[in-house]
């Protein structure tokens, strides 16, 4: 759910402006995503932009000890392998927590099968940052755990660490449910847990591959700090610019973030635990 480039005239992956109401995440199949296109045109090679986001998180992930998580998140996986990859030293079991079946598919043949041959280039970049990261890839995804279901129905508290990347702005077009989607990330932490996180800055519905239209929800620095200021602490914002070697999808660059979930006061009610049998 991302792309980037400076904002520019429509090409064939930008969709004409919305008319009517506003797309929301229910309103998606998820199921139909297309994996093989998004991964041609954002991840069969290693772009500026990916090594910078790598860059954050690696920080981020450095200040924990080996093995020091018991429990992380992925909030909203994809088919992105290179979160699951930072998160691999500090984390004992790593949640990756995805609605859509072809993006589930992808994840556990890459960790059952052994990864595709053009995320090693992401993984050399991440043990670069971080040496305490497994020797091979393969080792990295071992303590993944692949989760087909709604990001919704995570229980509050559960986890020590999470990360979201590109997905509150890319599942919908209405700005309180994007508002929802980030608080419910924060709320999957214990009070006291760490998040990290990237954004699409300024994204519209965007397509992706020759016709596929997704829901866009146009987000910035000031955008994100007031979403999540309130509910958080050490909360800290930055942005990077647009890049020229990815697709135009209509934005304008990324936005970084790190934060606490603010102690004080009881995890917001939420739905059941995923029942054993949806883990993978």
């Amino acid at each position: 759910m991302r792309g980037t480039d400076p904002v520019r005239p429509p090409t064939h992956n930008s969709p004409p402006a919305r008319s009517g109401p506003p797309t929301h995440n229910d309103d998606v199949d998820w199921d139909s995503w297309p994996v093989e296109d998004y991964l041609a045109e954002n991840y069969r090679q290693l772009h500026p932009s990916d090594a910078a986001v790598i860059t954050h998180h690696s920080a981020f992930y450095r200040r924990f000890a080996p093995g020091s998580v018991a429990r992380s998140l992925e909030f909203g996986a994809g088919p992105n392998l290179y979160p699951l990859m930072l998160a691999a030293a500090a984390s004992r079991r790593i949640d990756a927590v995805e609605a859509g079946a072809s993006c589930v598919a992808y994840l556990m043949r890459q960790r059952d099968r052994g990864p595709d041959e053009s995320w090693q280039p992401f993984y050399a970049l991440c043990r670069r940052l971080n040496p305490d990261l497994p020797e091979t890839l393969r080792e990295a995804l071992a303590p993944v755990q692949v989760i087909h279901g709604d990001i919704r129905a995570l229980t509050p508290g559960t986890y020590g660490s999470a990360s979201m990347n590109f997905v509150a702005e890319g599942v919908t077009e209405d700005f309180a449910e994007f508002t929802e989607f980030c608080h419910r990330f924060v709320r999957s932490v214990e009070p006291g847990g760490h998040l990290v996180a990237a954004f699409m800055e300024n994204m519209p519905t965007y397509r992706i591959g020759p016709a596929s239209r997704w829901p866009g929800c146009p987000v910035n620095p000031e955008v994100v700090t007031e979403v999540f200021a309130p509910i958080t602490e050490r909360l800290a914002v930055t942005r990077i610019d647009a890049d020229p070697t990815l697709p135009d999808y209509g934005d304008s660059g990324m936005v970084l973030l790190t934060a606490v979930r603010r102690r004080g006061g009881a995890p917001s009610a939420g739905r059941t635990p995923f029942p054993p049998e949806r883990y993978g």
